[in-house]
């Protein structure tokens, strides 16, 4: 059975994402959590997903996220917050969460991020990368931040291949590869499929 941990001193955003979670994955055991202490317990069980916000009673945003970190080294983080502080995203990225989505995300954008991250990518929106450029980071050319699965998607979209007959020849399912898809487009900085797939090419990626 799948594990996720949601960590949130609000309750209508942990029920929120707990409903998002269960939705798409009905046999997921849901563990929720309102500062950070509790959420360092709760960890210890290695839930194949953690879901946190950034500001909790218990501890500092990098402390928090850090002992997360530590105790489950191989859960992946999907940091859910409305801190916006660049010097935060910074080193929260340089201590390996999976990815960041602004609380404002629309609930499809949560779900795609979630499925991206379960399926071993990293969900970084364009704005951390313009982030990353503005305080002197060398931000990753697309080429380095498309995963290869990413690529293997888009080459398929670039003959015509539906999301079905893309999952049928990668053995994956449907889902997994909207997610890879939408997380291509924001990576490209298209606005569809067919965009990023026009940039894909003029970067010589497919």
């Amino acid at each position: 059975m799948r594990s996720c941990l949601i960590c949130d001193d609000h309750a209508m955003l942990r029920e929120a994402l707990s409903g998002a979670v269960a939705v798409n994955w009905p046999d997921t055991a849901i563990v929720q959590c309102a500062d950070f202490p509790s959420a360092w317990v709760a960890a210890e069980a290695q839930p194949d997903l953690i879901l946190s916000d950034l500001i909790m009673p218990g501890a500092s945003p990098l402390e928090g996220v850090g002992r997360l970190r530590a105790i489950a080294p191989a859960s992946p983080i999907l940091v859910v917050t409305g801190n916006e502080d660049d010097a935060t995203l910074l080193a929260l990225f340089d201590l390996g969460v999976s990815g960041f989505a602004p609380k404002t995300s629309k609930s499809a954008v949560i779900e795609a991020a979630m499925r991206l991250i379960l399926a071993g990518g990293r969900y970084l929106p364009p704005r951390f990368i313009d982030i990353a450029a503005r305080r002197g980071h060398e931000a990753p050319a697309p080429s380095a931040r498309l995963t290869a699965r990413q690529v293997d998607v888009l080459k398929l979209i670039s003959v015509g291949q539906s999301n079905k007959e893309i999952a049928r020849d990668l053995d994956l399912s449907p889902a997994t590869i909207k997610a890879h898809t939408a997380a291509a487009i924001a990576t490209l900085g298209a606005s569809n499929r067919a965009e990023a797939v026009f940039k894909a090419r003029e970067l010589g990626l497919i």
